[in-house]
């Protein structure tokens, strides 16, 4: 786990093989699943017995060449502010996981292990803000094409006896546009939710054709 984390916070630099064998390390098997960069679960796994999901509290990390400045100063962005991001950003993907868990299906999100539990644990990479909003006043305004990105490395675990079913990893751009937008807090956070809204879909819609929803 430590090699794949370190794998992907230089930012997908190493090459694929090592990337894969980092991935796969504990017996998991590459697989395709729409709407991620990659996927690796274990040979005849299933999330069929999952009623109820376990969602951990979720870790932020910066990427590592993430050093901004004040807007309209030479200030470079401080520990309090950075922290404040690093919460807000784990805060919004714990609160769309649930959201899309527990509130568009019919799963429930708990605290504790049961043989009906998935537990699930995520953690954000490699994020980057072009344009932070510290909530310090300033004449400047700044204008960028993308909020930033961050990388999302997800996995699913056996409530019960801890063993691991599979592993995700994504990588999620703001959305890229023509124009150019005010970056603001606002702004960070509807992309922000728009990634993490995406990535808990694809785990609900796993969990659906597992339990044989929507199937005719």
């Amino acid at each position: 786990m430590l090699a794949s984390m370190t794998l992907l916070t230089s930012g997908f630099a190493a090459t694929k093989e090592d990337l894969e064998k980092a991935m796969s390390y504990d017996g998991l098997q590459k697989i395709t699943v729409k709407g991620i960069d990659l996927a690796y679960a274990r040979p005849g796994a299933t999330l069929a017995a999952y009623d109820r999901v376990k969602l951990e509290p979720v870790d932020v990390a910066f990427r590592k060449d993430w050093n901004p400045k004040v807007p309209g100063s030479r200030i470079k962005v401080g520990t309090a502010e950075r922290e404040n991001i690093r919460t807000g950003v784990a805060k919004i993907v714990y609160e769309e996981f649930v959201k899309e868990l527990q509130n568009k299906s019919s799963y429930k999100v708990v605290d504790e292990a049961g043989s009906d539990v998935l537990r699930v644990k995520v953690k954000i990479l490699n994020l980057y803000v072009n344009a932070p909003d510290t909530g310090t006043a300033s004449i400047s305004r700044q204008y960028t094409v993308s909020a930033g990105e961050m990388t999302m490395l997800a996995e699913l675990y056996d409530s019960e006896t801890g063993e691991i079913l599979a592993r995700v990893v994504d990588r999620s751009g703001g959305r890229q546009t023509d124009r150019f937008s005010l970056s603001s807090s606002a702004t960070n956070t509807e992309e922000a939710r728009s990634a993490a809204s995406g990535w808990a879909r694809v785990l609900r819609n796993g969990l659906d054709k597992a339990h044989g929803i929507g199937k005719k």
